[in-house]
């Protein structure tokens, strides 16, 4: 695409007259290189008590240092921080509340968006709730899927975010949350179309891409639902331009509906589950060409799939790490085996051949 410059009020002189011409001139430049937006998106980031107990002896470091190439080197990387940070003494499951310095972490390894709406949210009730949005933005950690007030709902949900010029709104909701709370605020935004209507009119009016990251599923299901995919046409009848779901702590498969990529779960990003197909995760990578006067094109997705190691699998501590890591690299060649095996089981060919 080129792009036309018009230079006002220039004075120069002409050979062959007397005077000085002043007048606009306009002229093509020359053809601009494309330019590309690009997002890493990863599951969820549960702070099991192993985890931080870990975290507390080796560091976060191991966590996703395998991966802090993509996660730096995207313009946007966004996980889902699925727990509160509702202050000492810190839990895991079933009730969770992680400690600040897990979030700061995570933003520190790159992660620009921290995804707050999911079931664990209100394990500590609406002061838990409070008290997470309060350390995150006495951070200056962004956020979306969860709100203080009605004032900040409108601002935060959907999250509008302005990278090289493209309009990016993010919106995140979850089914529901395992303890439920009387009072209308803080919020954690739901999935219901009524609760979701004006959430996806805001997008529309204000972004150039919508991006839905819903919290939604049966957990160690590997296929999607009915009930996701319906919800999943009505989004993209709303406006979505890719719609990437979690909370089942597994992969799903994915579909397109209309043009739309849906990744019903890209399953954990980091969690201490044992079953091995809770291991395996999905890392994606979005990337839209953007050219002046036209609508960012979607480029065709990348799924990378990560396996959550444990302690002394490869790293002191936990830590994703591509599937494609090689053999070498791991401690123990039995749990490399585990690895393999899981990937060739029937279920997991199932859905990527089928799917992805």
């Amino acid at each position: 695409m080129k792009r036309l410059l018009t230079l006002l009020l220039i004075l120069i002189p002409l050979q062959g007259f007397s005077q000085w011409v002043r007048f606009p001139i306009e002229f093509w430049a020359a053809t601009p290189r494309e330019d590309t937006l690009s997002f890493y998106l990863v599951g969820d980031v549960l702070a099991h008590g192993r985890v931080v107990a870990s975290a507390s002896t080796h560091g976060y470091k191991d966590f996703f240092k395998h991966v802090e190439g993509n996660i730096q080197g995207a313009d946007v990387a966004i996980c889902n921080m699925e727990f509160p940070l509702a202050g000492k003494p810190y839990t895991g499951y079933p009730h969770f509340s992680g400690p600040e310095s897990f979030a700061e972490y995570l933003t520190e390894v790159g992660f620009d968006v921290l995804l707050t709406a999911n079931n664990h949210m209100l394990d500590k009730g609406p002061e838990g709730l409070s008290r997470t949005i309060r350390e995150l933005e006495s951070r200056d950690i962004p956020y979306t899927g969860t709100a203080a007030s009605e004032r900040t709902d409108t601002l935060l949900n959907p999250l509008i975010l302005s990278v090289k010029g493209v309009r990016v709104a993010l919106v995140n909701f979850t089914y529901g949350t395992n303890t439920g709370s009387k009072k209308p605020w803080p919020k954690v935004q739901r999935m219901s179309r009524e609760a979701l209507s004006p959430v996806m009119a805001r997008a529309r009016k204000k972004a150039d891409i919508i991006l839905v990251f819903p919290h939604w599923g049966v957990e160690y299901e590997t296929r999607h639902n009915a009930q996701q995919e319906s919800l999943a046409r009505w989004l993209v009848e709303q406006g979505a331009h890719a719609i990437i779901g979690a909370h089942p702590h597994v992969v799903q498969d994915m579909q397109w509906i209309d043009g739309v990529p849906v990744y019903y779960s890209l399953g954990n990003a980091l969690s201490n589950q044992n079953d091995f197909i809770a291991r395996l995760e999905a890392a994606l990578t979005l990337r839209y060409v953007l050219r002046l006067g036209e609508a960012p094109q979607l480029l065709p997705p990348r799924l990378d799939l990560l396996w959550c190691t444990k302690p002394g699998m490869v790293e002191d501590s936990y830590a994703a790490v591509p599937v494609t890591l090689p053999p070498t690299c791991w401690r123990d060649p039995a749990d490399y085996q585990i690895m393999q095996d899981t990937l060739n089981s029937n279920d997991i060919i199932a859905i990527f051949a089928e799917d992805l």
